[in-house]
């Protein structure tokens, strides 16, 4: 990824976020995300700036893909690209845990036996 790509940099770390065939409801065919786009972009980037603030990163990209993802395909990407490979490991897990549970993200496991949503977060 060219993104990430800075010669000042001895770091990268790639997490990639995959759809598993099971889930909290069962087996899982699919999963269906939907977003508030305006306001989980917004939340993205202050992860996303939290992160650089917290660790001296030099790039960064996350991506969280919406709408039907079948059983193997990759839901969300995070790169961070740092001096030293801990702050590039310890930035990937501060921000997928904070999109987790701060991005208006929601995701709907679908099975041959039902659909059903996922808890997520509260918006309020």
């Amino acid at each position: 990824m060219s993104e990430l790509e800075d010669n000042s940099a001895g770091a990268v770390s790639i997490f990639m976020g995959n759809v598993r065939n099971h889930g909290k409801h069962g087996n899982v065919l699919e999963i269906y995300y939907e977003a508030y786009r305006e306001m989980a972009e917004v939340k993205m980037r202050e992860i996303e700036n939290e992160a650089q603030t917290k660790w001296n990163i030099k790039k960064l990209v996350t991506i969280h893909r919406i709408g039907s993802l079948k059983v193997g395909e990759t839901s969300i990407i995070i790169g961070v690209c740092s001096e030293h490979r801990n702050e590039a490991f310890e930035a990937c897990k501060y921000i997928i845990n904070n999109v987790k549970t701060r991005v208006p993200i929601w995701k709907k496991e679908i099975s041959v036996e039902s659909q059903k949503w996922s808890d997520g977060i509260l918006l309020g």
